[in-house]
């Protein structure tokens, strides 16, 4: 098979259906980072206009552009659409997009799964978007603090739209991060052990672990919050054994490491970028990968940064202002690393490169006045000021918009296969940057003679009349240089003459193929023996187009791809990925029918909905797997590798195990809130509380029991006599065990509308009662595979992702009715 025809036949195998059905139906990833950039940036463009907007009201005292119900609406849904819509979507899409490429594989692990999160991702933020046409949008914030959110400050549907629609676009978050590090671990090309990966993987399996850890708490505050508002859960209410300082700590828990999240893919942008604009490799590889981890571990401990004025114990303000102090350190090694890499290099002043001397400029003042808001003293003067507001979009413009446009023209090339012609990129670089720094010194200023945020105008004669006409002058140049962005970017992409395969003279593996890159972008999948592969190898690019790496002999209608060892990058096992399917669009239409029923109050449709959600997610379970033994698979070169339905941990096993992760950290958020309830919040617990008698430890010990050993006798016996119907049969009989301890706990609960005790206790019986139900579906479907014959005693990994699912749903049944049963039995 020549080189033209091994093109037209993988491009049969991977490439979308032609005409507008294959933008409904596609999960190549190339595509959906296209779809996932495109609508970030539009929705960048709306948060844009609101910011205008925003800059038109405050540019004089006293001002009637907007009346102070819709200014409330405008910024709250300008800070929301910045944050969900396009910070992590934007950085998404192009992990996305060159993640695969740069690992040298072929698509991410689950390609249905990312198809599924985009498509929740645009149902849930164009709900948000409606709201605001309609005159219904949030108005608390983009923080949601209650009681200014709860009914009582937000009798309406706003905040409901707030609570619901981002939690709607968090599964896109949790999605996409569990596709990205399963991928990052797995999918890569053989020979690519951690020590060769790009530091761009480096720094996405960082932030994907922090999604995974991250998020959870803002959802647990978004549920508990619309619990309280739809069905009276007091949860941040004091009189009823509330407190409304729950919501911070669970919202901050997720809004700090949320910078970093931010921040991190920037910073590995600037990393790939920077060495190839310096012409040279980067300085300090194995320390910059440990200041992202140590970033990644330690924002975790700076909650409690943004919550200094709430009247935190002194020595908590000690320990979280030298937390938040501690973190520059970090940061300064990858700076200090950068501008090694620049010193000993020969740096070429190219686009690219002037964004990111841009960030370094930008940034290091973002992360200067980081350090004063860490000083307590400091932050109790200018909390809630125009300077925060000024540190945020210093840290998150300068940190992380000026890198994303390094890469929107770095990468250009690539997606589009044409070299840049038109110059309006460099006009637009200089009124963006000084706009930008116009507009933001102005309000470090204002906020520094005490002008409050959040409010939609202000008194004459203040001093600050000048200072803001000059900021909103600052934010218009910014707005028309990114106007410039965008017409410079569609001009070059639609019009601009064909370039070179790698213009940039780059070493990492994107640059191997064809630009733009084709479906399956690589003819057959590459041996990495370095860290940049194409200066290692330069003849690299023109063979793996020869087909003489690993897969180059496409067979029948699949979409072959190899996994690879963990630590090592040995390659392990032959994986086939599912093809084009309106699933996931599907899927997440009937998902947003639950959230819709939940915003409306139609509360007939959520249980449709979920129902709907069950059949369509057993029908995509279906069609995985094979109901035959495969044995190895001949993957080229001599090598021969087992199906990935013959292992003991196929992807779904990892990717099950992350999403636990997940889950585990909602989990270990409500424990974590009920015992801050308990630790604060007056009457706890309440003179009703749970009797856990003896009947429900008593279930949910048996039922946790055997939960843990079914999986196992089910394994055992499949593998022994391929009989797995005793141990399923045990693992049901745990589920229902663990089912009916729930219940009794939310039956024991004496009434949830009167005390935030009694909530928490319907809530954490509502959590082990979801596992167990779903762990009694999964036993269900599992048993039914195993009658139709998609197991063997070669094909159990089935079982293993079971197995994950029991013993975590056993330790949540354990650990949740112990905590709601605690008071009981501690009299």
């Amino acid at each position: 098979m020549n080189a033209l025809q091994r093109h037209r036949a993988l491009t049969r195998i991977w490439a979308s259906e032609p005409g507008w059905t294959g933008w409904l139906t596609t999960v190549n990833h190339n595509d959906l980072g296209r779809m996932f950039l495109v609508a970030a940036a539009t929705f960048f463009g709306i948060g844009g206009l609101l910011a205008m907007l925003i800059r038109a009201q405050l540019a004089s005292p006293r001002s009637a552009f907007m009346g102070p119900e819709v200014y409330n609406q405008v910024f709250t849904m300008h800070g929301t659409i910045m944050m969900f819509l396009f910070a992590i979507p934007l950085f998404e899409g192009l992990t996305v997009y060159l993640l695969p490429k740069m690992l040298g594989t072929r698509d991410l692990a689950f390609p249905r799964l990312g198809a599924y999160g985009f498509w929740c991702y645009v149902f849930g933020g164009s709900m948000l978007v409606l709201s605001l046409l309609a005159g219904v949008a949030p108005d608390s914030g983009w923080f949601m603090y209650p009681p200014l959110s709860s009914s009582l400050g937000s009798p309406g549907i706003n905040s409901d739209v707030w609570l619901i629609g981002i939690t709607f676009v968090e599964i896109s978050a949790i999605s996409a991060a569990v596709e990205v590090v399963v991928t990052i671990l797995r999918y890569r090309a053989p020979g690519m052990s951690l020590d060769r990966m790009p530091i761009f993987a480096w720094y996405m399996l960082v932030v994907a672990v922090m999604i995974l850890t991250g998020f959870p708490p803002m959802i647990l505050g978004s549920i508990l919050l619309e619990l309280e508002r739809a069905f009276g859960m007091p949860f941040f209410q004091v009189a009823e054994g509330g407190d409304s300082l729950l919501w911070q700590h669970l919202f901050w828990l997720f809004g700090h490491p949320e910078v970093y999240i931010i921040f991190l893919p920037a910073a590995g942008v600037v990393s790939t970028i920077l060495p190839v604009m310096a012409r040279r490799t980067l300085m300090g590889y194995g320390w910059i990968v440990g200041a992202a981890v140590s970033l990644g571990v330690l924002s975790f401990g700076l909650w409690v940064h943004h919550m200094f004025t709430t009247g935190i114990p002194h020595m908590g303000l000690a320990f979280f202002s030298a937390a938040s102090t501690l973190v520059a350190v970090p940061t300064a090694v990858q700076i200090f690393a950068w501008i090694g890499t620049l010193w000993t290099g020969r740096p070429q002043l190219r686009l690219p490169m002037l964004w990111i001397l841009a960030f370094f400029a930008t940034f290091v003042i973002g992360g200067l006045t980081g350090v004063m808001v860490a000083v307590v003293p400091f932050d109790w003067q200018v909390h809630d000021t125009h300077f925060v507001v000024a540190h945020l979009h210093y840290v998150l413009v300068g940190g992380f918009v000026f890198p994303m446009l390094a890469a929107i023209y770095y990468w250009l090339p690539h997606m589009t296969g044409r070299r840049r012609f038109f110059r309006l990129g460099e006009t637009a670089f200089w009124l963006i940057v000084v706009g930008f720094h116009v507009t933001f010194l102005a309000v470090h200023w204002v906020g520094l003679l005490g002008q409050r945020r959040r409010t939609e105008t202000y008194e004459p004669g203040q001093g600050w009349e000048i200072i803001n006409l000059v900021s909103s002058i600052g934010g218009f140049v910014t707005a028309i240089g990114f106007g410039l962005v965008l017409v410079d970017v569609v001009v070059n992409a639609a019009v601009a003459i064909r370039g070179s395969r790698d213009p940039w003279g780059a070493g990492t593996l994107e640059w191997a193929m064809p630009t733009p890159p084709p479906a399956y972008n690589f003819a057959s999948l590459p041996e990495v023996r370095g860290r940049d592969p194409l200066y290692d190898d330069p003849d690299l690019p023109v063979r793996i187009a020869r087909g003489e790496g690993f897969l180059g002999t496409p067979r029948g209608n699949l979409r072959e791809t190899l996994t690879v060892d963990v630590a090592s990058g040995r390659a392990a096992h032959h994986v086939v990925l599912p093809g084009n399917t309106a699933l996931p669009i599907v899927m997440a239409l009937v998902t947003g029918g639950a959230f819709v029923g939940m915003l409306l109050k139609l509360y007939w449709l959520v249980p449709l909905a979920a129902l709907g959600v069950i059949i369509l997610a057993i029908r995509w379970v279906w069609t995985l797997g094979s109901r035959t033994d495969l044995g190895p698979q001949d993957v080229g070169r001599g090598l021969a590798l087992p199906a990935a339905p013959e292992v003991e941990d196929p992807p779904g096993w990892w990717g099950t195990l992350f999403l636990l992760i997940a889950d585990a950290t909602l989990f270990g958020s409500l424990l974590f809130g009920y015992a801050f309830l308990w630790t604060v919040a007056p009457n706890w617990p309440p003179p009703a509380y749970l009797e856990p008698g003896a009947l429900m430890p008593a279930l949910a010990g048996a039922g946790a029991l055997l939960a843990v050993l079914g999986p196992r006798v089910a394994e055992r016996g499949l593998r022994r006599s391929g009989q797995a119907g005793a141990g399923l049969g045990l693992t049901l009989a745990g589920a229902v065990g663990a089912a009916v301890a729930a219940g009794l706990a939310i039956r024991g609960a004496a009434d949830p509308q009167a005390h935030a005790y009694d909530a928490t206790v319907w809530v954490l019986g509502g959590y082990v009662l979801f596992h167990a139900v779903l762990l009694a579906l999964m036993v269900g479907v599992l048993g039914a595979r195993a009658w139709a014959g998609f197991l063997s005693p070669l094909r159990y990994g089935e079982l293993r992702i079971l197995r994950l699912w029991a013993d975590y749903g056993a330790a949540a049944t354990v650990l949740g009715l112990a905590a709601a049963g605690l008071p009981g039995a501690l009299t």
